[in-house]
């Protein structure tokens, strides 16, 4: 991967996408005839999340990026209903049917981003519309809720034990479901000390976070994906398979998303490859050559696959 220096100037073209009442803020950029690579961020990031990684693949992709609902300049819908995975999937898809019309696109997905991406592209069809899909920080749900039963119905020490970490790890997911004071102190204390709390986190330089304008209001409304989705989807996990190639970047200091509730995605995703990045939890800030050199490095892997036909994939 190089750096054009076209592209490091050009500013993206920011348009918009609409879903249902929904406006989603779109951000283009890159090479306008590389494969279109989708870069969706989580909580409580905007678009800007990828600004370290953008400028190591302009090169060689089309980059779109949004802000996903309740985030930045896209439409911040006040109930709780409204932030459910399967509307957040939708987000996504309606992006990418505006993008790339024709051709499935790529997608590269962190934090709460990568569990929407996991809901779209384990719905019916999505192959036809995704080529291939890397996650970082981001379990599928679902996934998570089937390990987590079975490693308790056949209860083993090792196995009880890091279902109790990974608890442990997301408790501050059932406090968000209190109410008011997740809002209180997500929005007025933490977001306006991001830097610091990266630093504390994830012991990354503060510098390299990018807080948005929008972060006091954006981490207060990203408290309704918790409550919309968690407790749902990890007490009646469904059965979500998916055929689309699968990229796991699994950052292994991460403290938020430890590496176990991944054990069991291969059955769920059986075109899966994983890869290990000494990272913590905002490795698209702290990490980002890794993050877009596994990225592109997939990619090529996929799109260099023969097709049914026996020519090489165009996507």
């Amino acid at each position: 991967m190089t750096l054009n220096d076209d592209n490091l100037r050009r500013p993206p073209r920011e348009t918009g996408v609409r879903n249902g009442a929904v406006e989603l803020a779109v951000y283009e950029e890159g090479n306008p005839d590389g494969p279109t690579l989708v870069l969706v961020h989580g909580w409580p990031d905007t678009h800007r999340l990828w600004d370290h990684v953008v400028p190591l693949l302009t090169d060689r992709f089309r980059i779109i990026r949004y802000d996903t609902r309740g985030a930045g300049r896209s439409t911040a819908p006040a109930s709780v209903a409204d932030y459910r995975l399967e509307l957040l999937a939708a987000d996504l898809l309606a992006v990418v049917d505006a993008v790339s019309p024709d051709e499935p696109v790529h997608v590269l997905a962190h934090d709460w981003g990568s569990l929407e991406a996991w809901e779209a592209v384990c719905s019916p069809g999505a192959a036809g519309q995704i080529a291939s899909f890397t996650s970082t920080s981001g379990w599928c749900f679902d996934h998570l809720g089937h390990w987590m039963r079975r490693t308790l119905r056949r209860p083993t020490p090792s196995g009880v034990g890091k279902v109790l970490a990974q608890f442990a790890a997301s408790f501050y997911a059932v406090l968000f479901h209190v109410p008011v004071i997740p809002e209180l102190v997500t929005g007025k204390v933490i977001a306006p000390r991001w830097p610091r709390f990266l630093a504390l986190f994830d012991r990354m330089d503060p510098a390299l976070a990018l807080p948005s304008e929008t972060i006091t209001r954006d981490a207060a409304n990203g408290i309704k994906r918790y409550r919309a989705n968690t407790l749902d989807r990890l007490v009646r996990p469904r059965l979500r398979r998916t055929d689309v190639p699968v990229q796991l970047l699994v950052n292994t200091k991460d403290k938020a998303v430890l590496p176990f509730g991944f054990e069991e995605t291969g059955h769920w995703a059986p075109d899966l490859r994983r890869v290990e990045v000494l990272a913590g939890h905002w490795s698209p800030l702290s990490h980002a050559p890794e993050v877009a050199l596994h990225t592109a490095n997939f990619v090529a892997t996929v799109t260099a696959r023969p097709s049914v036909d026996g020519a090489a994939t165009s996507a």
